[in-house]
Order: structure tokens, then C-alpha cells, then sequence
């Protein structure tokens, strides 16, 4: 009894230095509007607008545990919530092929966060498509969305599928922004192949260890140009078997 208590406090104390470190550091915030202060002041964003959108999107709805982290978070099913930083990284990246009357695919839509920010992006004529393999996800995203968004999914601007992302969705095609949530070992053709000219990619690819967060250009069919952004560390973009195996 007095070994299980002594642990107890060792845990306790170890999580309040864990998250009294967080705050000093600036990775954990109280509040969605603190949050997103605290991203721009250490990760200036490029767009006013990933700001705002942003600030429209409460984590809180999305994961259940420190949902104001600036860390990755999991949410169940071999899958994760990204970063904040990550996220405000991958609009800023897109925003600027992002307009009224956009489509919009999200690769591995998780807990649907992403997908929401890039639908509060569009216009009436634009549409944003979330897929995931896994049903219990996609049931997920769907109820966290509808908590303050349930018109996204009401109005089919945000239609959330079922369905393998690594060959993409061709019924929403072409898009003019595809974001990528989890890690393949190259970059599937199918999604190269989906993005419209002139339309943009952002996409974490290769092996643990050795992954780097790509923006990809579509400039002609045959041309498509890549550049690294920056080295990251993603869940791997697999079959849902394996998935499940994480």
C-alpha cells in the first residue's frame, strides 16, 4: 500500500513538472486564443488568414487530453492529432491555392481538425474532402465536428469518406490542395496525379527517422516540382491493418 502510494506521488509530481515545463516553455496554453498567440509569436505566420482560421477552430472539440499541447496527441486507432505548429505550418503552405471555390482533399483526416479549418477556407462552391480507412475515425471526426460545426457536414461543404487516401478520392478530383496527415514511404502517384495543375501538396514522406515534410508543385502534367520544407516525424501512411498495429 505505501509502495503504491509512494508512486502515486512520484507521478504526480513528475506531471506537474512536466506541465509547469510546458508552460514556461510555451507548449501547453489554456485556452485556443492563447494557443494560437502563442504559435505566432514563436512560428510567425505567413497568412493572416491561417491565423484566423485558426482562431475559428478550437482544439478542444478534436482531442480530449492537453487539446492546447503544442505537441502531437493520440487519439486512438494507431493515429494522431498533429501539432499546432504543424498545422498552422501546413495551411500557411496551402493558403495561398486555397480560394472560394476550392476542392480540397485532407489525407488521413483524423480527428476531422484539419479538415474543418480548410472548409472554413472555401466558399459555398468549395468543397473539402476528408478521408481516413479506418470507420471508427471517420464516426469520430464526424462527432467532433458537429460539437460547433455541424454545418460543414450539413451543407456538404466537408464530406468526410471511407476509403484507402493513399489512392486519393478521383470522384472530388482535380484538388487544388491535398494535405497529407501521415507518412508514406514515397509519395503515392495517384495523389500527384489528382492535384490539379497549378495546385499544391503538402505531404511527410519517408521512413521513421528519416522523414521530410514536402511542399509539391504541380506545374504541367509533366512537370512537379518538390521542395523540403522542414525533417518531421509522422505515423506512417499504411494499410489499416497495420495501422491498428501502431
Amino acid at each position: 500500500m505505501r509502495l503504491n502510494q509512494f508512486f502515486c506521488t512520484i507521478f504526480l509530481i513528475a506531471t506537474f513538472i512536466l506541465i509547469t515545463t510546458m508552460i514556461f516553455n510555451g507548449l501547453y496554453e489554456a485556452s485556443q486564443n492563447k494557443l494560437v498567440r502563442n504559435l505566432s509569436q514563436r512560428y510567425p505566420f505567413k497568412s493572416q488568414r491561417t491565423k484566423e482560421v485558426m482562431l475559428l477552430v478550437d482544439r478542444a472539440d478534436f482531442t480530449n487530453e492537453h487539446p492546447y499541447a503544442d505537441f502531437p496527441q493520440q487519439i486512438g486507432f494507431g493515429a494522431t492529432i498533429s501539432a499546432p505548429h504543424m498545422h498552422a505550418l501546413a495551411i500557411d503552405l496551402l493558403e495561398p491555392v486555397i480560394n472560394e471555390d476550392s476542392h480540397i482533399l485532407d489525407v488521413g483526416s483524423g480527428s476531422g481538425y484539419l479538415a474543418v479549418c480548410f472548409a472554413k477556407m472555401v466558399g459555398s462552391n468549395g468543397t473539402v474532402y476528408g478521408i481516413d480507412h479506418i470507420e471508427d475515425l471517420v464516426n469520430c471526426s464526424k462527432q467532433n465536428i458537429r460539437k460547433n460545426n455541424a454545418d460543414l457536414l450539413d451543407s456538404k461543404k466537408l464530406i468526410l469518406i471511407l476509403g484507402d487516401g493513399r489512392l486519393g478520392y478521383p470522384q472530388g478530383a482535380p484538388y487544388d490542395a491535398i494535405h497529407v496527415g501521415a507518412a508514406p514511404e514515397e509519395i503515392p502517384k495517384a495523389l500527384i496525379d489528382q492535384l490539379a495543375i497549378g495546385g499544391r501538396m503538402v505531404i511527410p514522406v519517408g521512413l521513421a527517422g528519416e522523414q521530410q515534410f514536402l511542399q509539391v508543385d504541380k506545374i504541367s502534367e509533366k512537370e512537379v516540382r518538390k521542395q523540403v520544407i522542414t525533417a518531421v516525424n509522422y505515423v506512417p501512411l499504411t494499410d489499416r491493418e497495420q495501422q491498428l498495429q501502431l
